[in-house]
C-alpha cells in the first residue's frame, strides 16, 4: 500500500500542474484577467487535495472519523458487507474539506468491493445505495468489523482507495481519496456506541464518533 504523506495528495498533482501551466501561458500571452484567474484555480485545486498530518487520540478503544466534514446521518440499516443491522455513522464532504480517507480503527483489511452506480448528491440517503462506491471490510481488535464505504457524489467522478485486502493499517492511516466531494459511511460493531450527533464537524483520524459500551 502507498502511503503518500508530502502534505498534498499525489493524485491532485496533475491537476495542479495544469492549472500552473495554462496560468504561465496566459500570463506570457498577456492575458492578466485570465492568468489570475488560472491561478486561482491552482490554488483551489491544490487546497482541496492538502493533506495535513493527523494525531489520533490517546484512547487506544475510540473509532475515529474515516473522513473531515459534518455527520449527516447517525441511524441504524444494513451493514453492505456483512448484510446485519448495525449502527452507521455518515460523514459528508464538501469541496472545502480535507479529502484524504483515514482508518478509524487499527486492523486488516479483509475484503475490498468496488460497486459501480451513479452520481447522486452524497448527502441524500438513497446515495449510500445507489451511488458509486467502494466498501472495505475492517477486522479489529478482538475480531470485531468494521465497514466503510467510500462514497462518490454529485461532482465526485473518482474513488481512490490505496489499501489492498490483506494489508494492516493502523488507526488514523490513510487509506484512500475521493476526489472533489463526497461521503463516506462507517459501519460500526454492536459493541459500540456513536459520540457524534448530525450536524457535528469532524477531522479524519482524529475525531472520535464512537466508543465501547461502557
Amino acid at each position: 500500500m502507498r502511503k503518500p504523506s508530502v502534505g498534498v495528495a499525489l493524485e491532485g498533482g496533475p491537476y495542479i500542474f495544469f492549472a500552473l501551466f495554462a496560468t504561465l501561458i496566459f500570463a506570457l500571452l498577456g492575458w492578466d484577467v485570465i492568468a489570475v484567474l488560472s491561478l486561482g484555480v491552482a490554488a483551489f485545486v491544490g487546497h482541496f487535495f492538502r493533506d495535513p498530518e493527523r494525531v489520533p487520540p490517546e484512547n487506544a478503544d475510540s473509532v475515529c472519523s474515516p473522513a473531515d466534514g459534518r455527520i449527516c446521518k447517525v441511524s441504524r440499516e444494513e451493514d453492505p458487507m456483512t448484510g446485519e443491522m448495525r449502527q452507521v455513522i455518515c460523514v459528508f464532504m464538501n469541496v472545502l474539506d480535507v479529502h484524504v480517507n483515514r482508518m478509524p480503527v487499527s486492523g486488516k483489511v479483509e475484503r475490498i468491493r468496488y460497486i459501480p452506480g451513479k452520481f447522486f448528491n452524497a448527502s441524500l440517503d438513497k446515495a449510500s445505495k445507489a451511488n458509486e462506491r467502494n466498501v472495505l471490510e475492517i477486522v479489529g481488535k478482538g475480531n470485531q468489523r468494521f465497514t466503510m464505504v467510500q462514497i462518490a457524489g454529485l461532482l465526485a467522478r473518482r474513488i481512490v482507495c490505496w489499501a489492498e485486502s490483506g494489508d494492516k493499517l493502523k488507526r488514523g492511516e490513510r487509506y484512500g481519496l475521493i476526489k472533489f466531494g463526497s461521503r463516506v459511511d462507517l459501519y460500526i460493531p454492536d459493541g459500540y456506541v456513536p459520540s457524534v450527533h448530525v450536524g457535528d464537524k469532524v477531522v479524519a483520524g482524529e475525531t472520535t464518533v464512537a466508543a465501547k459500551k461502557a
